[in-house]
């Protein structure tokens, strides 16, 4: 809907026309990998639009945006074939480059109303014009329903319809199509670029033997093959197969060729010495991306566990090595300038700091979703987390309006859904919503039930439904749920949210002394985790451990100074058993009321 016009100065001059914005996808990380070869494709790009392109079809360069273009046209026919035209040019500047130096434009378009004078143009269209192009993928045109109202379809363009779109900063939805040149394809593919991994990837090379005994060689293999194994059921890392690091044995110099051939950003290698039935490991884990040692341990044990089921020198190895690699990314998200960083530690530090018990990593934490939203915009998982933060926000009790918070939390979950109907994660999510904070079973129940149908192996799916089951359901099923998601996911980097859900399912059935044991077992990885105090304190009172349960109070009121009985119950869903189980609690340590 536009804006009332308004009367201009006499200096500027009310126009509409066809505004096109263009800019290179992931500039700045192309930047950072090849800064005189991007600069010197984007000013080719930049020529060759100024002396042929815009010419030809009537077109100006109305500013530079640094690494895009604002373009004016009177047509709206001349503007999406100067478009594809400098799509083309793109795509041929890009011969013979590696993938990852690659330039890869994206440009929204619209028929905007704005006003100009002699140094810029104004206007909320132009701001929109610049929305749009975000909701573009590499090598994509998008236009809006105002500019597609003025093309034919199979005459000018070819033309998909992308439906209702939300924009960042934009109140309402938009309309938009993708256009592509006639007959290019018979329908427009949607991009089917690889999304961005996320994960941090790491690569684990054989062990090397420190002795010449040809029966040891084998074992190098065996303690590579067992981490991997465990590394590999983390949903948060990615592993890159033995098949492929098993020509790096040996070869400790080459770690650039690690990321160059792999496109790891962690190694994981080392030595071992075998006497017997005893060995010792010396593992060290590297961050291939600075050539920096982040991390190593030695450790030792019997040589036939290594042959077992479960190894208990390699399952403390691998959890280790996890633990190193999310704090090496955590720390990367704490001091490096958020456009420096990889889309891969902007997540995982995300992740990690809204589980921490300082308020500035926790605002860090929206920081980084932020930053990885506006970098990937067309992708759920980064909304996902972020709806989640919100929920963080609430049941930490940080939230000044816990209701707007619930609120932008399922504005984020929609967003993501909008993106990829079928997302587990996500679904997971908006579940965990409606069941903590808004207390409606039936909707969260529908949401879990979803995700668990399109990812039966998503972790968070099991253990969000152990929540909805533990408050609302089945007691028993809770305490399942959650161990099956421990199952999915045996060295996750929030393994202490796991255990502190653990505590409760298990309290929901009245085991009493192994809620008590993961509760306990959760604090010792995040002791100022002010959920998992309050389950460990109704624990201690059910179990008559009273002045267990008064210390245990004492540490809850130093996270959360001046909180009160109807407080507590004023987060999230106050009627459901375990808030009412915890309240009574409260209230038998003499908390007050109000």
């Amino acid at each position: 809907m536009r804006l009332p016009l308004i009367e201009v100065p006499p200096a500027m001059t009310r126009s509409t026309k066809v505004l096109l914005v263009m800019d290179v996808v992931e500039s700045v990380r192309i930047m950072e990998q090849d800064q005189d070869g991007f600069v010197r494709r984007w000013q080719q790009l930049v020529e060759h639009a100024e002396q042929q392109v815009l010419p030809l079809h009537g077109g100006r360069i109305v500013k530079s945006l640094g690494d895009g273009l604002m373009l004016e046209f009177a047509s709206a026919q001349h503007a999406v074939k100067a478009t594809f035209a400098l799509h083309q040019f793109s795509r041929q500047a890009n011969s013979g480059l590696r993938p990852e130096h690659q330039t890869h434009l994206r440009v929204g378009g619209h028929l905007a109303s704005f006003v100009t004078d002699q140094h810029d143009i104004y206007g909320t269209d132009v701001n929109l014009t610049s929305r749009v192009s975000t909701l573009a993928g590499p090598g994509e045109t998008v236009v809006t329903s105002e500019l597609r109202d003025a093309l034919t379809s199979g005459l000018d363009v070819d033309i998909e319809d992308l439906g209702e779109c939300h924009l960042k900063h934009v109140k309402k939805t938009i309309r938009a199509y993708r256009v592509g040149p006639v007959g290019h394809a018979s329908v427009i593919p949607a991009n089917h670029a690889a999304s961005p991994e996320f994960r941090p990837t790491i690569a684990v090379i054989p062990f090397e033997a420190r002795s010449n005994e040809p029966e040891h060689f084998v074992i190098g293999e065996l303690i590579a093959d067992g981490i991997i194994a465990q590394l590999s059921r983390s949903p948060d890392i990615c592993v890159i197969s033995r098949l492929s690091t098993t020509a790096f044995r040996g070869r400790a110099s080459a770690m650039p060729d690690v990321q160059s051939c792999l496109g790891a950003s962690f190694v994981l290698s080392g030595s071992y010495v075998a006497s017997g039935n005893k060995i010792l490991l010396m593992a060290e884990l590297a961050d291939v991306r600075t050539n920096q040692i982040v991390w190593a341990q030695r450790v030792s044990g019997a040589t036939d566990d290594l042959l077992q089921a479960q190894s208990e020198l390699l399952n403390s190895l691998a959890a280790a090595t996890s633990r190193a690699l999310i704090d090496a990314e955590v720390e990367r998200s704490l001091v490096q300038p958020m456009p420096r960083l990889d889309s891969s530690s902007l997540l995982l530090g995300g992740i990690s700091m809204m589980h921490r018990s300082s308020v500035h990593d926790f605002d860090r934490s929206r920081q980084a979703l932020d930053a990885l939203i506006d970098r990937h915009g067309r992708l759920a998982t980064p909304r996902a987390w972020l709806a989640k933060w919100y929920i963080m926000r609430i049941i930490r009790g940080l939230s000044d309006s816990p209701g707007q918070d619930a609120r932008l939390a399922l504005e984020q979950t929609k967003r993501a859904l909008d993106i990829e109907p079928n997302n587990a994660f996500t679904l997971a999510v908006e579940g965990h919503v409606y069941c903590q904070l808004l207390g409606n079973f039936d909707l969260a129940e529908r949401r879990l039930a979803q995700s668990i149908e399109a990812n039966p192996s998503e972790p968070m799916a099991w253990l969000f439904k152990s929540v909805a089951s533990t408050m609302w359901g089945a007691a028993s099923d809770a305490v399942i749920e959650v161990e099956y998601a421990n199952a999915l996911s045996p060295i996750d980097p929030l393994k202490y949210y796991f255990d502190m859900l653990s505590a409760a399912a298990l309290l929901t059935v009245n085991d009493h002394d192994r809620a008590i044991q993961y509760a306990r077992q959760s604090l010792k990885a995040n002791r100022h985790h002010a959920p998992t105090l309050r389950v460990l304190l109704t624990a201690q009172v059910e179990a008559n451990m009273t002045e267990d349960a008064r210390s245990t109070l004492t540490m809850l009121l130093a996270e959360t100074p001046g909180m009160s009985v109807s407080s507590y119950l004023a987060i999230g869903s106050a009627n459901s058993v375990t808030r009412q189980r915890c309240a009574v609690a409260l209230r038998a340590l003499g908390l007050t009321e109000n």
